[in-house]
């Protein structure tokens, strides 16, 4: 099944990647909030009703803690080709993305980011640890674990629920505002 992941971080929030610009990010300046990490790409079948959704539920919930970290990755087909800052620029003007849009990463083989490592190691599936396709998903909660893990056919409005209760809404209710 591959090598295995061996993998040394407790936390997403120990990891340092890098913007679309090249700066590096750390990642412990998103404890507290319940993050989706995605590797997304511009040229793929899941592109419009992926990017279109996390839009959706990015605007509705990050006043509530709640952050899209999206990773543009070339390794399927060849489907994010163009720059990070292209991959950047894409997501903002296309789909009106406000979330952090990374450097392109790899997501499998020995040269995959980091960060990527951790989730795959924390969340592998029964096929094995690694990604099969662009926009796979890795909800991870407030303390910085991995909570699940979705695949790429899984629509983000679909996890909305799963996002509620990582949130600390555990019926997915807003409390009523009439006694």
């Amino acid at each position: 099944m591959g090598s295995s992941l061996s993998v040394s971080e407790k936390s997403i929030h120990e990891f340092t990647v890098k913007n679309s610009s090249g700066k590096e990010v750390d990642l412990s300046v998103y404890q507290g909030k319940v993050l989706l990490v995605v590797n997304v790409a511009s040229k793929c079948g899941f592109t419009e009703s992926n990017y279109t959704q996390l839009t959706e539920l990015y605007r509705k919930y990050k006043d509530q803690g709640f952050v899209i970290l999206a990773f543009p990755c070339n390794q399927f087909l060849s489907q994010e080709p163009g720059t990070s800052q292209e991959a950047h620029e894409f997501a903002c003007t296309r789909f009106k993305a406000e979330y952090p849009v990374f450097q392109k990463v790899r997501v499998n083989g020995q040269n995959a980011a980091p960060v990527y490592k951790f989730l795959k190691s924390k969340k592998p599936t029964f096929l094995g640890a690694r990604i099969k396709w662009n926009f796979t998903k890795f909800l991870v909660g407030k303390d910085g674990q991995v909570i699940d893990r979705y695949g790429p056919t899984v629509s983000p409005l679909s996890i909305e629920k799963d996002i509620k209760k990582a949130l600390g809404e555990e019926g997915g209710e807003l409390p009523s505002l009439n006694p």
